[in-house]
């Protein structure tokens, strides 16, 4: 039943500008819920990062999760210029000290050609990739105007990081989504963000069924 709705969410989605292209899930992960989650979308104009965070914020309240948008709790200094990964650690700190068990992360990248995709699954099938790593990857999204330069085209992902204290901090899913060309800003961003909900929903992962 759960693949059957996965499926005719892509499809749903599938007529207007978005697609699901790739889903990975942790594979020692059943179900994972979330108490406290840190919603990050990771862009360089404010409008756009302040709107996405609002509505996936939106979406969280519906469901009776506790969700905070990352503009409300990022220092401005931390997307304005290069982090180092002491710095981050620091960061990821002070979210399990505020009681953060749980990190989801929205960026736009470039394309990349098939070899490097496969290389980068087999990357996520070691369990080891953190919110750390992605973001000092790709803080770039934030303050380098060229980021985006090298691209011709684009898709977006979605990933949920587990920032659990005492457990290992890895991630959790993560989604591909490509965005092809979307007349409407505003629809689009709403279309991705119930792709990505209903996603998770689908795999147990926050938003679990009352049967658990």
């Amino acid at each position: 039943m759960k693949k059957i709705l996965l499926a005719s969410c892509i499809l749903l989605m599938g007529c207007s500008s978005i697609r699901l292209v790739e889903n990975w899930k942790n594979p020692d992960i059943v179900l994972f819920y979330a108490n406290k989650v840190l919603l990050v979308g990771m862009a360089q104009n404010q409008n756009v990062r302040e709107d996405f965070e609002s509505q996936l914020l939106e979406e969280f309240t519906k469901r009776k999760i506790e969700a905070w948008r990352s503009i409300d709790i990022f220092d401005v200094s931390l997307t304005n210029s290069k982090k180092t990964e002491t710095e981050l650690d620091l960061v990821e700190q002070s979210l399990l000290d505020k009681d953060f068990d749980a990190i989801l992360l929205t960026k736009i990248t470039g394309s990349e050609d098939r070899e490097n995709f496969v290389k980068a699954i087999s990357r996520w099938d070691d369990h080891q990739m953190r919110f750390n790593d992605d973001y000092l990857e790709n803080q770039g999204i934030y303050y380098d105007e060229n980021y985006y330069n090298d691209f011709t085209v684009y898709h977006a992902e979605t990933t949920l990081y587990c920032i659990c204290e005492g457990k290992e901090r890895a991630m959790i899913w993560r989604g591909i989504i490509d965005i092809n060309d979307p007349k409407n800003i505003d629809k689009a961003m709403t279309d991705y963000i119930k792709l990505v909900i209903g996603a998770m929903e689908d795999q147990d992962l926050v938003f679990l069924s009352e049967s658990y």
